[in-house]
């Protein structure tokens, strides 16, 4: 793949901000923020965008609760989200609004493209509507009166609507994911995709009159659009679509959670079809699981809401963004623990990784002038601990491309674990008096080991291992230069700066108690 062909478009969902972003929210724009980051450290050029979906009869009737215009209201609460960024450390490049002018008129376009090929037609509606899931159902789809989606009321509502032919693309959409099933992972997500679609797939009401905050439909008086119509077409307004300017970075990969599968997966590509996009200008979605808290879901109700601002305050931004993608694999249901999160951390940042680094830098900043130490003849040993991390960053890409996140740092600390164990079997500490060269030899075998875990750690922990990297004097190194590196990665005798600890132990609350 030539350089100026490596670009990436990576997206959260635009989050429907009616209460304060939680730790569900906070994870999928990690998760995002980890696979851009990579991306950028494996040469991409890379376009990340995250944002807010702001219209529909949820948010218009919060904001006359508040006495507040539906566009003062989502001002307020459009901030909340926009604050993840500094709060998680995410490195997004766009922040999009739906209120904003250019995504509107990017909206309408969708439409029309829509109704020139056909696919939108004029009738009435009679239904059950859930204002919280922004859809109608049928009776035969509501459980205990309820929404299936969500479980929240839902309110009987007749109005004239247009209509969006989603049953054209039945049999396209179970054909598509019969010859490219990589579009909708993981498995089992796919799994309810193609189970919806071997049912009964019916047109969806696109356009609402009972309410006015939203997208006016082009040529249709009083009617705005379905907010999902408008939500979805935000990842083709952050490339100025429908012009082809910035459309060499489609298609995107979308991250969602696992209750927004059907429209991401269902609704959107049948959509972009419908607006002539082909099969391979299809994205792809991952949609992951969600969080409860020591067993229970998280619920305002209840006071167990996460909230990630207080958490990193807590703990620090890279212990979070550790420990929320090393503990539960990307695509499962995760138990959030502040027990857990301080047991993981202590075993395997303080201990396993920060405690290795110190006691090895610390070792050279003080036996070997502060430099970095000579490389002396390969043992046997030394051997099979270098080639160790031959492929380490190939592995690692493997498993982030397919955001398998907790496979990507299984790899990484398989080799700290190794240089654990290297370092526990080579004892340099032994040698200090008799043999200083030998002791040299192995601290830098040990910092050629140190630069593929910093390297590869980087997308999740950013700001420890560009403190480590510092340490290490590697600070300019790209994943291409490790990965192909013929030999040595550092240089005899380059200065090094005095190093610091980086993953200090947390004290558990009970022995603090």
């Amino acid at each position: 793949m030539s350089q100026a062909s490596k670009k990436a478009y990576i997206t959260t969902p635009i989050y429907y901000p009616s209460g304060k972003p939680h730790l569900g929210s906070a994870y999928t724009t990690l998760a995002a923020d980890i696979y851009a980051r990579f991306k950028r450290l494996d040469g991409f050029d890379v376009k990340f965008s995250t944002g807010t979906d702001e219209h529909g009869l949820k948010l218009q009737r919060a904001a006359e609760k508040e006495g507040l215009t539906p566009q003062a209201y989502v001002d307020k609460m459009s901030g909340m989200f926009r604050e993840i960024e500094p709060i998680m450390n995410i490195s997004a490049h766009t922040f999009i609004r739906t209120t904003e002018d250019y995504h509107q008129k990017t909206a309408q376009v969708m439409w029309q493209k829509l109704e020139e090929a056909g696919y939108i037609y004029k009738d009435s509606y009679a239904g059950w509507y859930c204002i919280s899931d922004e859809s109608y159902y049928t009776e035969e789809e509501l459980v205990d009166g309820k929404s299936p989606m969500s479980g929240h009321p839902v309110e009987w509502m007749e109005e004239e609507s247009y209509f969006f032919k989603l049953s054209a693309f039945r049999e396209k959409l179970l054909d598509l994911y019969d010859k490219r099933p990589e579009l909708v992972q993981p498995q089992g997500r796919l799994n309810e995709v193609l189970g919806f679609l071997k049912g009964e797939v019916r047109d969806i009401s696109i356009s609402r009159t009972t309410f006015d905050w939203g997208v006016p439909v082009p040529n249709g008086p009083g009617h705005v659009m379905y907010v999902w119509i408008d939500a979805l077409t935000n990842y083709l307004s952050v490339l100025g679509w429908p012009n082809e300017e910035n459309m060499d970075y489609w298609p995107a990969t979308h991250l969602v959670g696992k209750d927004i599968l059907r429209f991401h997966s269902v609704y959107w590509p049948a959509m972009l079809m419908g607006a002539g996009l082909t099969e391979e200008q299809l994205p792809k979605v991952y949609a992951h699981g969600w969080w409860t808290v020591d067993g229970d879901k998280m619920s305002k109700s209840k006071g167990n809401v996460v909230d990630p601002e207080t958490l990193t305050e807590q703990y620090g931004r890279d212990i979070v963004r550790y420990f929320l993608m090393r503990e539960v694999p990307f695509g499962n249901d995760g138990d959030f623990s502040e027990t857990r999160l301080i047991e993981r951390t202590n075993s395997d940042l303080a201990n396993a990784l920060g405690n290795l680094f110190q006691r090895v830098l610390s070792m050279i900043a003080k036996n070997c002038e502060g430099k970095v130490p000579a490389l002396g003849e390969l043992d046997a040993a030394d051997t099979e601990f270098l080639n160790g991390f031959k492929g380490m960053v190939g592995d690692v890409r493997m498993h982030i491309d397919s955001l398998q996140f907790h496979k990507a740092l299984d790899v990484i600390w398989a080799r700290v674990h190794a240089a654990n164990a290297y370092m526990d079997a080579k004892e340099p500490w032994k040698h200090k008096k008799e043999n200083p060269e030998l002791m040299a030899h192995i601290l830098r075998v040990l910092m050629e080991g140190f630069v593929s875990i910093v390297h590869t750690l980087d997308a999740f922990m950013p700001e420890s291992m560009a403190r480590v990297k510092t340490f290490l004097g590697t600070t300019d190194m790209t994943l291409n230069q490790i990965e192909n590196a013929d030999g040595s990665l550092l240089t005899d005798g380059a200065e090094l700066p005095k190093p610091e600890g980086v993953f200090p132990r947390i004290q558990p609350k009970e022995e603090a108690a």
